[in-house]
């Protein structure tokens, strides 16, 4: 295969013009080929992959690739802002093998006992209870008062967290993504929420997931289990945020939606699908370390060197030619889930949620529209997600009340039917 040229220098994924552009970094990356030298954060760089074919190539090539870090993390300054999401942890995303296969038999049996109508009715009444605190006033952040708190409380609820920790799990969550800084801060302080959990359930176990994850036949230990729990929070809070957040917005602002949440002849379920090929949550991620030298679509890689998948920028590449997009409407084949054996274990929860979140607000805020113009509108510097910093909307208020609200008092936990 012919190699490509690589631009001079890599180009920067962090920082306010990637965030405000990434789509624009991604066509000048797909100049030089299916993969091309970026910097994550000061000194640190990778290869990204862009091209489609080659992202989904590299994800399904377990013989070539590894998932464990700890070569490349040996090259690394210890205080690295981007190892709290890419250093390793015995988790199922940093592992191979029969190793990775016992950590994700745990997760896939923990998650198969959210019941998708118990899940279903939790999201709707939570989300109720988050409208009815800012609908009086026909204003409020769909960002900070909606989507960044709604998972907060699905957590809550499933795993049996204190709700008084719940803003130390939106901090840390949130925090570990920075890669300029206090992510390591931020995620030392996640660890330590899960772990006087994990602690109390292995002396006291309840009807809850984080018990499920004691109890599971794989046997894991107090620290798996924290890092199994930590790695499905960090990997369902803020994506799922960062999901419902970019959905929203562009039925908000795309013609076809009437330009606002109701009248369009499009529904949530599809601005979700368009969301995650054009704009998914998680943007570049899915790290990667060869095994040995090898050459990769045209691409010299070196042993242990980190190459990690945009999502972003290979799902638009994927599009059908003429599309103005270059977003395949409908389809099912986009990488926001990525592929092979570490694809998403969540999917089917986290689009349940998704989808029960913005139906909330197309019934209830129906006039919604923005209350700034679009390009006023911030979104998070940072190499790995797609993530705007806030979402103000206007609507006609509504006389609602509601005597319990979401930080006074949570959704009430279900039974989840450990041990049947």
């Amino acid at each position: 295969m012919t190699s490509h040229p690589q631009p001079p220098q890599p180009l920067a994924l962090y920082g306010p013009d990637f965030a405000a552009d990434p789509h624009g970094h991604y066509r000048t990356l797909r100049e030089h080929g299916p993969l091309a030298p970026v910097r994550i954060a000061p000194g640190i760089e990778a290869m990204l992959v862009t091209d489609y074919q080659a992202a989904v190539d590299l994800l399904r090539d377990t013989h070539t690739f590894s998932k464990d870090p700890r070569a490349w993390q040996a090259t690394v300054p210890a205080d690295s802002p981007v190892l709290p999401v890419l250093g390793h942890r015995p988790t199922a995303l940093f592992s191979d093998g029969a190793e990775h296969a016992r950590y994700r038999d745990a997760i896939n049996d923990t998650l198969a006992l959210i019941e998708p109508h118990i899940l279903r009715a939790q999201v709707a009444g939570v989300a109720q209870q988050l409208i009815a605190e800012f609908a009086a006033t026909g204003s409020g952040d769909l960002i900070a008062q909606y989507a960044r708190l709604l998972p907060l409380h699905v957590f809550v609820t499933w795993f049996g967290v204190d709700p008084a920790d719940g803003d130390r799990i939106v901090d840390g969550i949130g925090g570990m993504m920075n890669p300029e800084q206090g992510a390591a801060a931020a995620y030392a302080d996640l660890v330590d929420v899960v772990t006087r959990l994990v602690a109390d359930r292995r002396a006291r176990p309840r009807r809850d997931l984080t018990s499920y994850f004691l109890a599971h036949p794989a046997h894991l230990d107090n620290d798996e289990t924290v890092r199994q729990i930590t790695l499905l929070m960090s990997a369902g809070h803020d994506p799922e945020t960062n999901l419902i957040g970019n959905a929203t917005l562009h039925m908000l602002t795309d013609e076809r939606y009437a330009g606002s949440l109701h009248g369009g002849a499009m529904t949530a379920h599809e601005a979700i699908n368009e969301v995650l090929w054009q704009d998914p949550p998680i943007a570049n991620l899915a790290a990667h370390y060869p095994r040995h030298d090898t050459e990769f679509h045209g691409v010299r890689l070196r042993a242990g060197q980190l190459v990690l998948v945009s999502f972003g920028a290979a799902n638009t590449q994927s599009g059908p030619a003429g599309s103005p997009t270059g977003v395949r409407s409908g389809g099912s084949a986009h990488l926001a889930w990525s592929a092979g054996p570490h694809r998403c274990p969540a999917k089917q929860p986290a689009l349940l949620i998704a989808m029960t979140a913005i139906e909330q607000l197309t019934s209830q805020l129906c006039d919604a529209e923005l209350s700034v113009p679009v390009s006023e509108l911030l979104w998070r510097p940072g190499p790995f997600h797609r993530a705007l910093v806030h979402l103000p909307v206007r609507f006609t208020p509504l006389d609602t009340h509601v005597s319990a609200g979401p930080d006074r008092e949570p959704a009430r936990q279900p039974e989840v039917p450990i041990g049947t």
